[in-house]
């Protein structure tokens, strides 16, 4: 929302009325909102909801409506005008814009979210993983940014796939490892051997080499020599 006239608001000299130019109703002089350090005004109800707006769109550094005029709005000076939700809402905006992004990540936890911050910039993750969550009180790995993962290991978990990180993704290769089972390094379906040599064909088509894993033709690894 941008005003481009260079004035804000039209005087009535007989009953102190002004015409705002956000919503182009009369107001009341009781209405104005003056905008501190420049010459432009509207009424309280439009100025709330334009810093509102700038709000939702993850603007938290709001200037005057008018196009082409820079001046910042102060929150405290906005404050009488502001519901709580949206003064708070600000405040938070500000104070998270003003953390570096080397320093401040999210609650992995979807349902969360909150604003975390390594005040240690990255060093005590080194001998540290298990973290707890000050919002949601549940824990998360600190090196990897996700759920704790105690089934696997910080270097095996970095090495999957994006779509391989739920908790019941990793159950599963779990499970397959306490099976020896291979996977098919086409399609990357679990496969299970019962008997017989290492050299399997995958129900995808794919010939592969149960020990190792790699790619096999003419039933003979070149990987592992099988």
């Amino acid at each position: 929302m941008e005003v481009t006239s260079p004035k804000s608001v039209h005087l009535d000299g007989h009953d102190n009325s002004f015409t705002c130019e956000i919503c182009a109703y009369d107001k009341s002089a009781s209405e104005m909102f003056k905008i501190m350090g420049c010459t432009h005004s509207y009424c309280k109800q439009c100025m709330a909801n334009y810093i509102a707006k700038k709000l939702q769109e993850n603007i938290s550094q709001i200037s005057c409506p008018v196009s082409g005029c820079n001046r910042l709005l102060e929150p405290y000076y906005c404050r009488s005008i502001l519901p709580n939700d949206v003064f708070d809402k600000w405040g938070d905006a500000l104070c998270e814009s003003m953390i570096l992004e080397s320093e401040k990540f999210y609650c992995p936890f979807k349902d969360c979210s909150a604003l975390l911050i390594d005040e240690s910039k990255g060093e005590i993750w080194v001998t540290i993983t298990q973290c707890e969550c000050p919002e949601c009180k549940r824990l998360f790995c600190a090196k990897c940014k996700v759920p704790w993962h105690s089934e696997i290991l910080c270097e095996e978990f970095e090495k999957l796939n994006k779509d391989e990180r739920e908790r019941e993704d990793i159950q599963l290769m779990q499970l397959a490892k306490s099976k020896e089972w291979q996977r098919c390094p086409n399609c990357r379906i679990y496969v299970g051997r019962s008997q017989g040599c290492a050299q399997m064909k995958c129900r995808c088509g794919c010939d592969f080499c149960y020990k190792c894993g790699a790619h096999s033709t003419d039933h003979y690894c070149s990987n592992c020599g099988t």
